[in-house]
């Protein structure tokens, strides 16, 4: 279950609600910076975030940071833009995917999912079957990948594609797995072109925490051109960096920060055929790269 829920409503009518929200929001870079995408559609505007960690004790707070008070925080700062969706790269509950973990993460996400579709991949803190049991609507263009929970989200000019590294519950590393890896593979042989991003929890190291079949996962992806970005969490950082040509995006954690020098919060994304800009949003943490933007240019 990839897609948690979309409580569809008028849009007009929220707009027309929401005018205060957007007239003080925070731009993502320059108009028609990198042009129009299929359908007519020139951006799809995301939020990306990661790590939320919201425990079932909403007092709970680990290294001086409440989990559950920033979600509560970030929540308005993603409906005020609009975004066309929500994703989050797993580690959604605080440490073993509590039932109750996910109640509150499901209230705390219930305003935004009243505005846009929400994503969310499972992280090594997540419980499948306990998240099944709270979030049990399932939508989206959902996947057959031998019990892991992959959805294909398509918003032009954009395909976002949700993947499971989940292996163990509450144990560091993350593993795709054979069978998420020959249907990942076999769907980018057949889809079509459009510029497309893959999403889930696990960092891209050779560490015995890292994703563990990282290097079969990019002996399928490298030769594919329409991939054009890895967006990835669980290291608790944010930071860009490349793979033949390929952009691997380190989403920052909503949660908790492990080091003072890590801003914690979340990314909002203008997303073309093209390229995107990245916006840093900075809701506790090092606050000093706040609003900064990242502009990547897609691989040909």
């Amino acid at each position: 279950m990839a897609e948690i829920f979309y409580k569809s409503i008028n849009r007009r009518d929220f707009i027309k609600t929401s005018l205060a929200a957007v007239g003080v929001m925070v731009t993502v870079g320059s108009p028609s910076v990198f042009g129009s995408g299929k359908n007519g559609k020139e951006a799809a505007r995301w939020a990306f975030l990661a790590d939320t960690h919201i425990p079932e004790d909403v007092s709970d707070k680990y290294r001086g940071f409440y989990p559950y008070r920033n979600l509560q925080k970030v929540i308005p700062q993603i409906i005020s833009v609009l975004p066309d969706g929500v994703a989050i790269a797993g580690d959604l509950a605080r440490l073993e995917g509590k039932l109750g973990d996910y109640a509150n993460l499901k209230k705390l996400l219930s305003p935004a999912a009243e505005k846009t579709p929400v994503f969310m991949a499972l992280g090594n803190h997540d419980h499948r079957n306990n998240f099944r049991k709270v979030f049990n609507k399932i939508e989206g263009e959902r996947q057959p990948a031998s019990g892991k929970h992959v959805v294909v989200v398509n918003k032009p000019p954009i395909r976002l594609i949700i993947l499971d590294s989940l292996f163990y519950v509450n144990k560091v590393p993350g593993l795709l797995g054979r069978a998420q890896r020959r249907w990942l593979q076999d769907y980018l042989k057949n889809c079509d072109d459009t510029p497309t991003m893959l999403c889930f929890h696990h960092t891209l190291g050779d560490g015995d925490g890292d994703l563990l079949d990282v290097p079969r996962l990019f002996d399928i992806i490298k030769p594919i051109r329409k991939v054009k970005a890895v967006l990835y969490g669980h290291s608790h950082e944010y930071g860009f960096s490349e793979f033949e040509g390929i952009h691997l995006v380190n989403l920052p954690a909503v949660g908790y920060n492990f080091s003072d020098t890590e801003p914690v919060g979340w990314v909002e994304a203008r997303l073309t055929a093209k390229g995107g800009d990245f916006t840093l949003h900075v809701a506790a943490g090092n606050k000093e790269k706040d609003g900064s933007v990242k502009k990547l240019a897609w691989r040909r």
